[in-house]
C-alpha cells in the first residue's frame, strides 16, 4: 500500500511539472463579472454628461473607453457607447482627422478613434468617417512624401502627429487602426510600417541594418531607432537600447498583423525574448511603469499568435489567458475600476487604466 501511495505521489509531482498552469479564479463567470463591474464603473462614474471620459486629456481616452466597452460586449447602441461616440465625433476635421484643432498628438488620437468607430460599425454607418480618417493617418506616416528615404531610421514609422519623431507605440496604434478596418499585410502603409517595426528590434540582419542591435542583440524591442534612438528602459553599458516588455509585445503583434509567420527570424527572436521574461507581475524592464498598457498589448499579441499556451524559458507551458485574467481580477478595485499606483504615462487615470484592463480581459475570453 505504501509503495502504491509513493508511486501516485511521484506521478503527481511529474504531472505538476509538465502540465500547463491552471487558473484558480479566472473562469468565464468571474471574467464576465469583472467586465460587468468595470462597465458599470465607466458608465456610472467615469463618463461625463457630455459623453466624454477624462476630457481634460483630449478625445483619446474617450475613444479608448468606447473601444474597450464595445470589444468587451457592450452593444453599439447602448447609451454609454452612443454618448461616447457622439462626443468623439465632435472632433472630426475636414481633412479626416479626429482630434482637437492644432493637436500635437493627432495620429494617436485619430488611430484610436478609428478603432472605436470600427468596433461600433455593424451597419456601416461610420464608413465615410473611417475612410477619411484612414487617409489622414496614412498621410502622417513618414515615407518618401514626408521626406525620409527607405534607408532612414524614421521611414515607415508614425509619431504622435505630423512630422513628429516616429516611435513603435504610435506605429503599433496605426497598424491596429488599419487592421480594425480590414487592411492586411498587402496594404502599402502596413508594408512601410513593418520596415520601421523591424528596425525597433534588437536583432541584426537584412531587415535591420541599423547599429543599435549589435550593442544589445537580445531580440527584444525598444521605443524608437529614429533621431539617435531611444528606449524608455534606458541604455546598456555598451550604449545599446534596452528591450522591454510592452514594446516587445507591441513589436510582435505588429509583425503578425503585417503578415509575418512564426517561422520568420524576427518573430522567433521576439518570442524567445518574451519567453525569457514571461510574467504578468510587471512590465519587464519597466517594473510597474506602463503596466496596464503592457497588459492590453500582451493580450492582443498573444491572441494574435494563436496559441492557448505560452512556454517560458524553463519549459513551463502557461495558459496565458487564465493567468493574465487572474492577475487583472486580483488588481480590480471594489468599485470595478483599475488604477496604477505608478502614474507614469497617465496610468493614474482610472478611465484610461480601466479601458486598458477591459481590452485585455476581452482577449482573455476565448
Amino acid at each position: 500500500m505504501k509503495k502504491l501511495a509513493g508511486s501516485v505521489t511521484a506521478l503527481a509531482v511529474v504531472f505538476s511539472i509538465i502540465r500547463p498552469s491552471v487558473s484558480l479564479a479566472a473562469d468565464a463567470a468571474n471574467i464576465d463579472a469583472a467586465i460587468a463591474k468595470a462597465t458599470a464603473f465607466l458608465r456610472d462614474r467615469g463618463q461625463a454628461e457630455d459623453g466624454s471620459f477624462s476630457s481634460q486629456a483630449g478625445p483619446a481616452i474617450t475613444a479608448l473607453a468606447v473601444t474597450a466597452l464595445a470589444k468587451s460586449g457592450t452593444p453599439a447602441d447602448a447609451e454609454v457607447v452612443r454618448k461616447g461616440l457622439g462626443y468623439l465625433m465632435k472632433f472630426r476635421n475636414a481633412d479626416g482627422g479626429i482630434h482637437p484643432e492644432g493637436s500635437p498628438v493627432a495620429n494617436y488620437e485619430t488611430s484610436i478613434a478609428i478603432m472605436a468607430l470600427a468596433a461600433c460599425n455593424p451597419d456601416g454607418r461610420h464608413d465615410a468617417s473611417l475612410a477619411k480618417a484612414e487617409a489622414f493617418v496614412k498621410g502622417l506616416q513618414l515615407d518618401e512624401a514626408e521626406g525620409p528615404a527607405p534607408s532612414d531610421p524614421a521611414y515607415g514609422g508614425a509619431g504622435y502627429g505630423k512630422k513628429k519623431r516616429p516611435d513603435l507605440s504610435n506605429t503599433a496604434f496605426l497598424i491596429d487602426a488599419l487592421k480594425s478596418i480590414g487592411r492586411g499585410a498587402d496594404d502599402p502603409a502596413i508594408k512601410r510600417a513593418l520596415v520601421f517595426v523591424s528596425r525597433t528590434q534588437n536583432l541584426e540582419g537584412p531587415d535591420n541594418p541599423l547599429p543599435f542591435a549589435a550593442k544589445n542583440p537580445d531580440g527584444g524591442f525598444y521605443y524608437t531607432p529614429a533621431a539617435g534612438g531611444e528606449s524608455q528602459a534606458g541604455q546598456t553599458p555598451e550604449g545599446g537600447l534596452r528591450s522591454y516588455g510592452s514594446m516587445t509585445y507591441a513589436g510582435l503583434k505588429s509583425m503578425i498583423f503585417a503578415g509575418l509567420t512564426k517561422d520568420d527570424p524576427r518573430v522567433k527572436a521576439a518570442i524567445a525574448w518574451l519567453s525569457r521574461h514571461y510574467t504578468f507581475k510587471e512590465n519587464p524592464g519597466m517594473g510597474d511603469a506602463g503596466l496596464y498598457y503592457y497588459y492590453q498589448t500582451a493580450a492582443k499579441a498573444l491572441d494574435a499568435l494563436g496559441e492557448e499556451t505560452f512556454t517560458d524559458k524553463a519549459g513551463t507551458a502557461h495558459r496565458w489567458r487564465e493567468e493574465l485574467a487572474d492577475e487583472l481580477l486580483s488588481r480590480q478595485q471594489p468599485d470595478g475600476s483599475w488604477v496604477n499606483s505608478n502614474a507614469r504615462w497617465m496610468e493614474g487615470d482610472a478611465n484610461l487604466v480601466t479601458s486598458y484592463a477591459l481590452l485585455a480581459l476581452a482577449h482573455c475570453r476565448k
